[in-house]
């Protein structure tokens, strides 16, 4: 009874695997391995009580065909709740919006079929393709959410433009690349979707592994 009662004990111990999957915002590129967006978040969530482990799953340079294609890979190991943040690179690349909102329902529709719970990131899409381009681009992530019935957080580096426009040099916040987000940029972008992942996490009905 004494093994019995261990044993449940530790089960009912496994933390929450929350897996981000994602391109080099994500994985953390350019920086310290403790400072990346993963590390970040895990131990702000961690901060608000939940007992929580976030996988990183960012490839740098991944498109969201690239996301798609290696879903077996990711949920080789137990999953109970994913962060969809893809199509930066799709952007970059002046990729179909309609590609790209093909390869993110696809994911989507996997996860689903797992009964594993996610929520979407998205992102703005530049001016320099045109407002045809702007508009189908933004709207997939608007509408894959209400698909699949899922959280949205709209545009991943909107703290980012909110620290810039209240005065906040975007270099300060930026590598030199400026493409990527430095340590203290990569906070506000966890403070920024922090509380929206931690209503989402605390509403699953998390089952010991």
């Amino acid at each position: 009874m004494i093994a019995l009662g261990l044993t449940a004990g530790a089960a009912q111990a496994e933390p929450l695997r929350l897996v981000a999957l994602g391109d080099s915002l994500t994985q953390g590129y350019g920086l310290p391995e403790d400072e990346g967006f993963v590390p970040q978040l895990e131990a702000w969530l961690q901060g608000q009580g939940l007992d929580v482990e976030v996988i990183n799953a960012g490839v740098s340079g991944d498109t969201t065909a690239g996301g798609l294609a290696r879903m077996d890979w990711t949920l080789q190991e137990p999953v109970d709740a994913m962060l969809v943040a893809l199509g930066g690179n799709d952007l970059l690349r002046g990729l179909s919006p309609q590609s790209s909102r093909d390869n993110l329902d696809g994911i989507l529709a996997r996860l689903q079929q797992e009964d594993i719970p996610a929520m979407l990131a998205g992102l703005p899409a530049p001016g320099n393709y045109g407002p045809e381009f702007a508009r189908a681009f933004e709207r997939m992530f608007i509408d894959l959410a209400g698909t699949y019935d899922i959280a949205l957080y709209p545009n991943f580096l909107q703290p980012i433009s909110d620290k810039a426009d209240a005065g906040t040099s975007f270099a300060d916040l930026m590598q030199d690349d400026h493409i990527h987000p430095n340590a203290a940029g990569v906070a506000l972008i966890v403070e920024g979707i922090g509380p929206e992942l931690l209503e989402f996490l605390r509403g699953i009905d998390h089952e010991p592994s």
